[in-house]
């Protein structure tokens, strides 16, 4: 099954994905951390991502399509979740040409709906560890009173530099003019599916998981 985790910044994407992984032994691909391993591989194309990372060029989308070819050849599970990608219509277009030539398809693209307000909220009061990047909140999930991930053990916690409100509103608005177009292409197609993106994290587990199941069967 492979699936796509849609919503704006902060929506909690990274946090539902790590669950699908857990629980279903899908294979969540962040163009992020996509990125980052492949400058590191020494692979031909780690080597173009590095060489552009490193003039601080923008990465094309013919090589993150490349870099998610890679995956879709080399690494095996239950399904692949995007995470973070396709952001805009021309790069859902690659990814379904992608997913077309390699037999596959996409099941579900899964929008995960917010109010900025509350969302901006959220947000401001978030850190994560740097460790292994476990999400808190101040308010809904403070930080372990011994100053220790509750989930490595680490004690490195960072705040985001943009996680503020002015920042954090300036990528709503990019997110709405860029990616939301693609709500309507993957509505079009029968494939979009919404849940509450701000409900509590067990609950948008059991709404997700919902839309998984139906779209199995």
């Amino acid at each position: 099954m492979n699936i796509i985790l849609m919503g704006p910044p902060g929506a909690g994407k990274g946090t539902q994905a790590r669950h699908l992984v857990d629980t279903r032994g899908m294979v969540q691909l962040s163009t992020g951390d996509m990125l980052r391993e492949a400058k590191d591989s020494g692979t031909e194309m780690g080597r173009v991502v590095a060489d552009v990372m490193a003039r601080g060029a923008l990465v094309t989308d013919e090589i993150v399509i490349g870099l998610i070819r890679e995956k879709l050849e080399t690494v095996q599970g239950n399904g692949f979740i995007f995470d973070g990608f396709p952001r805009t219509l021309a790069q859902a277009d690659a990814l379904g040409d992608l997913l077309a030539a390699t037999g596959q398809g996409l099941d579900a693209v899964i929008e995960m709906e917010v109010d900025d307000e509350a969302l901006v909220s959220r947000i401001t009061a978030r850190s994560t560890c740097g460790n292994c990047g476990e999400v808190y909140n101040d308010i809904t999930k403070p930080q372990p009173e011994d100053g220790k991930c509750s989930n490595c053990g680490a004690s490195d916690f960072k705040r985001r530099a943009d996680d503020n409100e002015d920042s954090l509103r300036t990528r709503l608005m990019e997110y709405y003019k860029k990616t939301s177009p693609l709500i309507g292409y993957y509505y079009a197609k029968g494939l979009l599916e919404k849940v509450d993106g701000l409900g509590e994290i067990a609950q948008v587990q059991a709404a997700i998981s919902k839309v998984l199941d139906k779209s199995s069967i």
